[in-house]
């Protein structure tokens, strides 16, 4: 899966990767180069008293040691800055493909994992390409390469290579065989983390109202003990893997020179053989160790290719069309003929055969017990989720068939549970219309009756926290409403929009609205009667279908689930 991933978005940098090869590979050619430049030195300059042959042979060798430093900056430049912009391209993948996600696919993955997917797993991706290009690229050369040049100085003492590099592989393998389970278990582990996080700081008020403190340090101290738990497995291992090359390595070494000298002793070999002899060993073992730490961070980065590729191959149930209509004909006339939707591997519909029509000029309201679908219903409109069956049209054309943002531009929703983004009053607006004015900002906030509380914050620049937490649920209720307003749509769509306001607030909000939405279709979803009582045309659900249609009039006269919802709000003589 690794490879997979590196193969298609390694593509565009094959230039700069070519580059760096071939940088790595004259680099490494110079390292072993110079051991054998070291051992003449060594042989005809030193032992014969030769200062002419040391002076020339050293300058070559400080030749080539720059002609290697160069290599190796310009070589690790560009493998940074390859490995930077791979970074850079998985992380705007990832974005791009969420957001084509419906909420379903949201659902599936949720917020904290895509959020680790997006940030620690794409960095482990990252230090893998990194650390392959500034030190993997060059270890087979080495590693080759300095077995041939060992031959070449002394074919006897390289028996030595027939025991130490297949006791460091055989340790290697042991040892990344035991640390592939436990990455993917910490990445798991660090999606817990950041979703208890999240939970806490996202409920902090209730947390606290409940008197929950202790519960949710528990909690997280779990979940934290579990990845430090897997943490210490993983650190034991590395702590193991370091150590044991290490002494390989040393071991080695003692017998180079141990038989080296015997060697040289019997004449079969000189000083500066020995010597060069034992800087290929060293070559040739650091090219396993070099290896050896970037296995120990693959496994790692295989489970987050793995997770990665797991967001990038997720085809989005809801998609755009092929050959999307971008016209339409019509001031926002919408109907739901037939419709049924159920979630997959649910064992029923969510909606059963589901037939409404709301005109432009006209409130269409929608209301039900809690679970009754009312939200679901809404939701289809603007394809936050498809219809399993029937058709959702816009001015007669199905919503399928339509462009995304023919659809969307067409449509101001404002959610059960608003939300609004870090920035200012001004930039919250602005959602709805990036080019609306401030008089239409005011304008939008006046109708919301959100312009007093606005001036009071300190205007249109008046600063708006992450969520909306500055401010209270109404005023964020009413700043989401504006902000619909000004998008100025041909539909607006109300999910219980009008919950967190008081009884006063909302009737002069309804007020406001009424000349607003004129000429617009307006479906509102709500709970509470007062805010629908007034509507054209009251459409009733329970269980997902329609058990009633009509004013408030009707349906109190004919419908005993309506009545029924309205009699536990009012009285009787107050819902007459």
């Amino acid at each position: 899966m690794l490879m997979r991933l590196l193969r298609s978005h390694l593509r565009p940098y094959a230039r700069p990767l070519a580059l760096v090869l071939v940088l790595q590979l004259a680099q490494a050619i110079a390292n072993l180069f110079l051991p054998s430049l070291n051992a003449d030195i060594i042989d005809k300059g030193v032992l014969t008293g030769d200062t002419g042959y040391i002076v020339r042979i050293g300058g070559v060798m400080l030749a080539v040691t720059l002609g290697q430093v160069v290599a190796t900056m310009v070589a690790v430049y560009f493998g940074a800055k390859v490995a930077m912009s791979l970074g850079r391209d998985l992380r705007d993948h990832i974005f791009s493909a969420v957001q084509t996600f419906s909420s379903q696919e949201l659902g599936r993955f949720g917020a904290p994992s895509l959020i680790t997917r997006t940030t620690n797993d794409v960095q482990q991706v990252q230090m893998v390409v990194l650390l392959a290009l500034t030190l993997l690229v060059a270890a087979p050369v080495m590693a080759i390469g300095g077995v041939i040049m060992a031959l070449r100085e002394d074919v006897q003492l390289s028996g030595l290579l027939l025991v130490a590099v297949p006791v460091l592989l055989v340790f290697v393998a042991f040892v990344i065989s035991r640390m592939r389970p436990l990455f993917r278990s910490l990445q798991l582990k660090i999606d817990a983390i950041n979703r208890i996080m999240r939970e806490q700081i996202t409920g902090i008020r209730v947390i606290r109202a409940f008197v929950r403190d202790t519960h949710e340090r528990e909690r997280f101290d779990i979940a934290n003990t579990d990845l430090r738990s897997v943490g210490i497995a993983v650190g034991r291992l590395m702590a193991l893997m370091f150590p044991a090359v290490l002494l390989v390595m040393n071991l080695t070494s003692v017998g180079v020179l141990w038989f080296g000298g015997h060697r040289i002793e019997t004449g079969g070999m000189q000083v500066g053989a020995l010597t060069a002899f034992l800087s290929y060993i060293m070559q040739i073992l650091m090219a396993v160790l070099m290896s050896t730490m970037m296995f120990m961070i693959v496994p790692r980065a295989e489970v987050s290719a793995e997770r990665i590729s797991a967001v990038l191959d997720t085809e989005p149930t809801v998609l755009p069309p092929l050959r999307p209509i971008t016209e339409l004909n019509g001031r926002g006339h919408l109907e739901l003929r037939g419709v049924s939707f159920g979630y997959p591997g649910a064992d029923e519909d969510v909606l059963h055969d589901i037939s409404l029509v709301a005109e432009p000029g006209r409130t269409t309201a929608i209301i039900g017990s809690t679970g009754a679908g009312k939200t679901t219903l809404l939701n289809l409109v603007p394809r936050l989720f498809d219809v399993t069956g029937g058709q959702v049209l816009v001015d007669g054309v199905d919503v399928r068939d339509l462009a995304p943002d023919t659809l969307w531009t067409r449509i101001g929703l404002v959610p059960q549970k608003p939300f609004l983004f870090s920035g200012t009053v001004a930039s919250n607006l602005r959602y709805g219309d990036a080019e609306a004015s401030d008089e239409d900002l005011w304008h939008a906030l006046e109708i919301a009756q959100a312009a007093r509380f606005v001036r009071e914050m300190g205007g249109l620049e008046a600063s708006i926290a992450q969520g909306g937490t500055n401010v209270s649920g109404g005023q964020r209720q009413r700043l989401a409403i504006a902000r619909a307003l000004v998008r100025k749509p041909e539909i607006y769509l109300f999910d219980d929009s009008f919950s967190a306001l008081d009884y006063a607030t909302d009737a002069a909000l309804r007020r406001a609205l009424v000349p607003e939405t004129r000429e617009s279709t307006v479906l509102v979803v709500a709970q509470r009667v007062s805010t629908i009582r007034h509507a054209e045309r009251i459409i009733v659900l329970e269980d997902g279908r329609v058990v009633g249609t009509g004013t408030h009039d009707e349906l109190m006269a004919d419908n005993e689930t309506y009545r029924e919802i309205v009699l536990s709000q009012v009285t009787e003589s107050e819902a007459a």
